[in-house]
């Protein structure tokens, strides 16, 4: 059994394959890390399928399922430090209800330290400007899968700048069709297409290292 192998197995939507293969993986010693991008892979390949009208809302549902169940397996796994880093307000933008990628940089941005306030998914900007509001986070974390939250995300950034937040904390987008050019477009200071440069950027917008 290989992460190829778990892909196809996510993508397909085979719950006992995914979890057979998963538990096999971790006894080889295969990093957790590397397990939840591999889920992380096949979730933008659901989304594709999704957009394109041969997955439809149920499958996206159950694909978030059998991602819970993965992390239950390999959440313990992941080493956790000790030294608070900072807070994270965190959500799928409007319009969007997929929540593995988010899930994923949520369990690795604890694992690593950061406080995570998730907002959960098709988050409204007024949610997002309510959250800095009351919890004065250092970072503000965007999640989105589909082209659609492009624009959701912008409208984001302008609700922060129109509220007189958008000084106050970093801005960082994710997704697995992320890139410097969707960055700049929607106005935040940093992109990842996975989890663990996300959580990469985020220590370095902070000064705290990669």
């Amino acid at each position: 059994m290989s992460l190829a192998d778990l892909i196809d197995a996510f993508v397909n939507l085979d719950e006992n394959r995914v979890l057979g293969i998963v538990e096999k993986l971790l006894r080889e010693g295969t990093d957790p890390s590397e397990i939840l991008e591999a889920c992380r892979k096949a979730t933008t390949i659901i989304g594709e399928r999704f957009e394109r009208g041969e997955y439809f809302l149920s499958e996206l549902v159950f694909a978030s399922e059998i991602f819970n169940s993965v992390m239950r397996v390999v959440l313990p796994e992941l080493k956790r430090e000790t030294k608070p880093l900072g807070t994270i307000v965190l959500g799928t933008v409007q319009g969007d209800i997929h929540d593995i990628g988010k899930n994923i940089f949520k369990a690795f941005a604890e694992a690593a330290g950061f406080k995570v306030i998730d907002l959960g998914v098709d988050v409204p900007p007024e949610r997002f400007v309510d959250a800095v509001r009351t919890h004065n986070p250092d970072i503000v974390g965007m999640s989105g899968l589909l082209t659609i939250s492009y624009e959701s995300m912008k409208k984001t950034v302008n609700a922060l700048k129109e509220a007189g937040l958008r000084d106050r904390v970093r801005v960082i987008v994710g997704g697995g069709r992320m890139d410097e050019h969707v960055k700049r477009y929607v106005g935040a200071d940093e992109w990842a297409d996975n989890a663990m440069l996300g959580i990469r950027k985020c220590k370095e917008m902070l000064g705290l290292g990669g």
